[in-house]
């Protein structure tokens, strides 16, 4: 690192030191020192930039060079800038076109997308982003917009852009102030390292830090081997008092983060972890009735779920575990070999309350899994409507699983299961990783 590089990231990091000794020594409404007072925010009804985003956007398409000039802008005006992303920037670009893509589609839903954003903000602290980044992407991203809409960009059209890009970013600034007294990062030793499967290996790492999470959560792990690179990984073990993680990992081929843990890690190495998010939890009172569906990878999820229930008996009335290829492989795969046969053997010994019910041998089709519900869900509506779902699966599909879980929702909501008893997590269940992934900054990393 150079010496100018160095300065700018000593700059940064006292810069949130101030940031957080304001807020200890002023915390809200403690009177201890003036505040400046937050300006009225009025509502925002996207529909009117939507139409007018969505109608001119011809000007500026193809988007994926719009993104492409963004960058070459960002990165002529602040080199430095250049080191908080990863060496290829071709899944960022085309990260951030999505991203473009659902902020026009979802304008009109102004209130989720800030929810969406703020969590964005906070994840963005593992990368190095601050506040005063956004206003050097907005510069860039006008500039671009102006060189490809030429002589047809208007004032009008420019606010709205503005409107949009704002919207995002002050719910981002917003995440990114609410967690700056945690750690951005967690670094965490790897302490065992086995391959279960040519592609697949299972690591347990053990944070420096303490790192509190829930059983069903998920943690974005980055490799030393690919700097600025991040994927998200269920935790496959609920919280333990030795402090040790476990994750499940499926190579996804070469120059992927999924490839340089399961084929570049071994005990003794680090990595860095994100903090802990995702929705997937257990009911927040006991249930008469719990079906945990999991496939592939998704037995990750799984595994900590039951461990939780057998940390709290209270929970364990009757659980039913449905299999879909979950510890025998994955999807797409002729002949899958188990990776956790014998831990889930040892575990459903002495437990009553567990059924674990295997699907059909091949279950690698959405009809196939499907029609595998048919012999666990309650055939009256009366009792589908106490039964609650946790849908965890396999999140290396070719989708990332999203459809096959919607799938899977609309199937369980069909036969009477109400659909706030369905808990799955749609913000992991979307991802998919391909070869090379290098998931960087951007605007929006997920």
């Amino acid at each position: 690192m150079n010496t100018s590089s160095e300065d700018y990231h000593a700059l940064l990091a006292r810069h949130d030191a101030m940031r957080l000794r304001r807020r200890i020594l002023a915390p809200e409404g403690s009177g201890t020192a003036p505040r400046r007072q937050a300006p009225v925010e009025q509502a925002y009804d996207g529909r009117a930039d939507q139409q007018l985003i969505s109608a001119c956007l011809p000007f500026v398409s193809p988007v994926e060079d719009l993104v492409e000039d963004l960058y070459r802008y960002l990165f002529e005006r602040h080199p430095y800038l250049r080191s908080l992303f990863p060496e290829s920037m071709a899944f960022q670009q085309a990260h951030l076109v999505a991203v473009f893509h659902h902020l026009i589609g979802n304008l009109h839903r102004p209130d989720e997308l800030t929810e969406r954003f703020v969590q964005l903000g906070r994840d963005h602290r593992k990368l190095g982003v601050r506040p005063a980044h956004f206003a050097a992407f907005e510069a860039a991203l006008l500039d671009a917009l102006r060189l490809r809409a030429g002589v047809r960009w208007s004032a009008p059209l420019e606010e709205a852009w503005l409107r949009m890009l704002r919207l995002a970013v002050t719910a981002m600034v917003r995440g990114e102030e609410e967690a700056i007294a945690e750690p951005s990062s967690w670094e965490a030793l790897v302490t065992s390292h086995e391959m279960r499967a040519p592609d697949l290996a299972v690591l347990r790492v053990r944070p420096q830090q303490d790192y509190a999470f829930r059983a069903g959560q998920y943690a974005a792990v980055e490799s030393p081997l690919l700097e600025q690179a991040w994927r998200p990984y269920y935790l496959a073990r609920a919280p333990h008092q030795d402090g040790e993680l476990e994750f499940h990992v499926r190579a996804r081929g070469a120059g992927s983060v999924s490839d340089a843990l399961v084929h570049g890690t071994r005990p003794g190495h680090t990595v860095r972890l994100a903090a802990p998010r995702g929705a997937l939890c257990l009911p927040s009172a006991p249930s008469d009735d719990l079906l945990v569906i999991a496939s592939g990878t998704g037995w990750a999820p799984a595994k900590a779920l039951l461990q939780q229930i057998t940390a709290e008996p209270a929970r364990a009335h009757r659980v039913r575990l449905l299999l879909l290829d979950a510890v025998a492989g994955g999807a797409g795969r002729t002949a899958p070999e188990p990776y956790d046969t014998e831990y889930l053997e040892a575990f459903r010994r002495g437990k009553p309350w567990l059924t674990v019910v295997p699907a059909a041998q091949d279950t690698r089709t959405a009809g196939v899994e499907l029609r595998a519900l048919n012999g666990v869900l309650p055939p009256r509506p009366g009792a589908a409507a106490r039964q609650h779902v946790c849908l965890v699966l396999s999140p290396e599909a070719e989708d990332g699983a999203g459809a096959r879980t919607r799938a899977f929702a609309e199937r369980l909501t069909a036969a009477g299961v109400p659909s706030a008893h369905i808990h799955h997590d749609t913000s992991l269940t979307a991802w998919t990783e391909p070869a090379a992934t290098r998931t960087g900054p951007g605007l929006l990393s997920a």
